[in-house]
């Protein structure tokens, strides 16, 4: 039952954390579509601003990301496969969940997959 308590306290935070980036990224949208609509002073103003929209353009980019395995993982609750992993199917650990609630496998299967795209990107760069 502990597990189940904890699973549904992650839940909360992970809608939390949703809300907390869909208001993040409508007002990122909103800055960047300000910034656009102004016309820059002098060149300087210009690579400022071109620079701040590239920043904030990636940071949108980033929470976009986080936002969809969020989404990714509450509808992995609601079918109620959150919390097993989608390589092995076992259980994700607990404490992993907690670190990172939108983890899709255990560690294990994270380490074997980010091995072998090492290994994929080394070949294709002896390759080249």
């Amino acid at each position: 039952m502990a597990r189940k308590d904890a699973l549904l306290s992650l839940r909360a935070i992970l809608v939390r954390r949703r809300d907390a980036l869909r208001s993040a990224l409508n007002g990122d949208l909103t800055l960047l579509k300000e910034l656009r609509s102004e016309s820059p002073g002098d060149v300087i103003d210009a690579a400022v601003d071109t620079a701040q929209d590239e920043i904030s353009s990636q940071l949108a980019e980033v929470e976009a990301r986080e936002l969809g395995s969020i989404e990714n993982a509450l509808e992995r609750m609601s079918s109620g496969t959150y919390g097993s992993c989608e390589i092995c199917s076992g259980k994700i650990p607990l404490a992993r969940l907690q670190a990172l609630p939108y983890a899709t496998m255990c560690i294990q299967c994270q380490r074997q997959t980010e091995e072998a795209g090492e290994q994929w990107m080394a070949d294709q760069q002896a390759e080249a």
